[in-house]
């Protein structure tokens, strides 16, 4: 079987990242728009009409914008951007996250590719509200930062400049003050959690990798919870997976924000204080990784058939 492939979108971070990791891949024949046809909107509407699958990686209104072009309805969709994640008649494309996800990828076809952000707080805390460990009610925080590679070429080309030392950016800086930070939505929907979350957002000038905490007071938690029930329901639901891992209850001085930098993996930590009172959920990954695009090769090997983990950096 070959499966037929146009990445829209090709150009930006996402998509150079992606056409790497499938390269290499005899069963996927990549197909992309020559500079001069990218922006031609019956060149686009032909090639996402001619492909197996599509692979979206676009600003949402330009995503949007490519979903209304396809006619055939053979055509498999998976969206990077943040379009359609939280978009009915989607399905939401991370097969860890719910008993049946990765069944219903298989036959899906309308695909969102996650954020990284979120990928890293649902992991940790979506499996602890389905068993009724913590509260769907819970004001949760979320504390996280990124590698710059997140910001897309323009961030990139700011942290990589070549300038004196006065006029360098920041080695880290805090951002989405607003607090109405695009992922909002898609933690509160997927995590099935009636508030939502307060999202902290940092970049560091890291290029790749990701750090994601959610802390917790447990001994003020309407149910007496302990560390140890949190991790065991965590190894519980990932169980066997490849690409998630729950770490023990090592001592560790620290994590870095490169911890899994370069690879698609997901690994998760429980650290509390010595009487249990306290803990910090932590996610480490790749921003580039389970975070973009190695989540889309997972979800479009899901979706065509294909062993799951191939091609993935694990």
């Amino acid at each position: 079987m070959t499966v037929k492939l146009f990445i829209d979108g090709a150009s930006g971070t996402t998509g150079i990242d992606i056409r790497e990791r499938l390269s290499d891949r005899s069963e996927i024949l990549i197909q992309v728009l020559p500079e001069q046809h990218r922006k031609d909107p019956a060149a686009r509407r032909d090639a996402l009409n001619a492909a197996d699958a599509v692979l979206l990686c676009l600003p949402d209104d330009a995503a949007r914008e490519a979903v209304g072009l396809i006619e055939n309805p053979a055509v498999k969709v998976i969206d990077a951007s943040t379009a359609h994640r939280v978009a009915p008649g989607w399905a939401y494309g991370f097969a860890e996250l719910e008993p049946g996800q990765r069944q219903l990828l298989s036959t899906a076809s309308r695909i969102s590719n996650p954020g990284c952000y979120p990928t890293g707080f649902l992991a940790l805390i979506r499996p602890l509200v389905r068993e009724g460990l913590l509260p769907s009610d819970w004001p949760y925080t979320v504390n996280a930062v990124s590698g710059y590679s997140g910001g897309g070429k323009t961030m990139i080309a700011e942290f990589e400049q070549t300038a004196d030392a006065a006029s360098e950016p920041t080695a880290f800086r805090i951002y989405g003050l607003g607090l109405a930070h695009k992922h909002v939505p898609e933690m509160q929907q997927h995590g099935g959690l009636l508030h939502p979350p307060l999202f902290a957002p940092a970049v560091a000038r890291v290029y790749s990798g990701m750090i994601v905490e959610v802390p917790l007071q447990l001994a003020a938690m309407p149910t007496s919870i302990t560390p140890a029930m949190l991790r065991d329901a965590l190894a519980a639901a990932y169980e066997g997976s490849r690409v998630i891992s729950v770490k023990g209850d090592e001592q560790r001085a620290a994590l870095t924000l490169e911890h899994c930098a370069g690879t698609d993996r997901l690994e998760l930590f429980v650290f509390a204080n010595s009487n249990g009172s306290q803990v910090r959920l932590v996610a480490v990954l790749d921003n580039l990784g389970k975070g973009a695009g190695g989540a889309a090769v997972q979800n479009l090997n899901i979706a065509m058939g294909l062993e799951e983990t191939r091609g993935l950096r694990l």
